[in-house]
């Protein structure tokens, strides 16, 4: 994606990241929807293009995301899909792209929640090694005249009980659904999106007041070097942190000014 598709997906993901974040959000189900939806949108060419038309009112398009949906999906859902239409998008499919994308990382989420995210990574890469060397296989699965229900009940077969619940539900998704793909490219994608999520760590960070964007940004550096991984900032304002911050990265708490946090941060590094 460029330009105005690329600053929207990049807005939407975070969104994503924050609902997911929540402990009340079934990112599963949140998945499963949105998945949905990129259905919905792929198949509806002249509803999305409508949706994603630079013309017409944002909050016009949300609201008639909003009416389309009430009742499909759960607010959660809804809301999102609003917020996408709100943006402005360079393409029509690039909507449909990020829907699908942002399905994928809830899933994938849902494994990281349940611990499970590392055997996702690794039997993505492995099933993409069986389809390489099983030609009968890739046929079978890539056969465009093959219903979308026979090829689903050939994966429950082959990785039913033998997978993870959410690498045979991102496997389907890719096979009965390619849209335009080939197998091996779209689960190399889904492949680096797992490592991307296995990498990403989140610091809850409460503030006695709001921080600048300088401030979350020298934090979030600090803290990625300390952690040696790609740092999510989830932001909260409490008035009782007198002066400072307090930071919360898994288990670990951390606490004290914000100056105090970066120049220990970098001392911790330079030792």
């Amino acid at each position: 994606m460029n330009g105005a598709s690329r600053e929207a997906l990049t807005a939407a993901r975070e969104r994503l990241d924050a609902l997911t974040d929540s402990t009340s959000v079934d990112a599963t189900r949140l998945a499963d929807e949105l998945a949905a939806v990129t259905a919905l949108l792929d198949r509806e060419v002249s509803l999305r293009r409508v949706l994603t038309d630079p013309a017409q009112d944002g909050e016009a398009k949300a609201g008639l995301a909003q009416r389309l949906l009430g009742g499909q999906v759960s607010g959660t859902t809804a809301d999102l899909v609003a917020g996408l239409v709100r943006s402005r998008w360079s393409q029509s499919r690039d909507l449909v792209d990020a829907l699908e994308g942002l399905a994928n990382i809830a899933d994938l989420t849902a494994a990281q929640k349940a611990g499970t995210l590392d055997d996702v990574e690794d039997e993505l890469f492995r099933f993409g090694r069986i389809i390489t060397s099983n030609t009968e296989l890739r046929a079978a699965l890539t056969n465009r005249k093959a219903t979308a229900s026979a090829k689903g009940e050939l994966l429950r077969s082959l990785l039913g009980g033998r997978a993870d619940a959410a690498t045979v539900r991102l496997v389907t998704r890719l096979v009965t659904a390619p849209r335009g793909r080939s197998l091996e490219a779209g689960l190399e994608s889904l492949s680096k999106l797992a490592a991307e999520r296995r990498d990403r760590v989140v610091a809850v960070v409460t503030s006695a007041v709001p921080l600048s964007d300088p401030q979350k940004q020298r934090l979030g550096a600090a803290l990625a070097k300390l952690y040696g991984r790609t740092m999510h900032l989830n932001l909260d304002v409490d008035p009782e942190v007198l002066g400072g911050i307090r930071v919360q990265v898994g288990d670990e708490v951390i606490n004290g000014s914000l100056a105090d946090r970066i120049e220990d941060a970098a001392r911790r590094m330079a030792s």
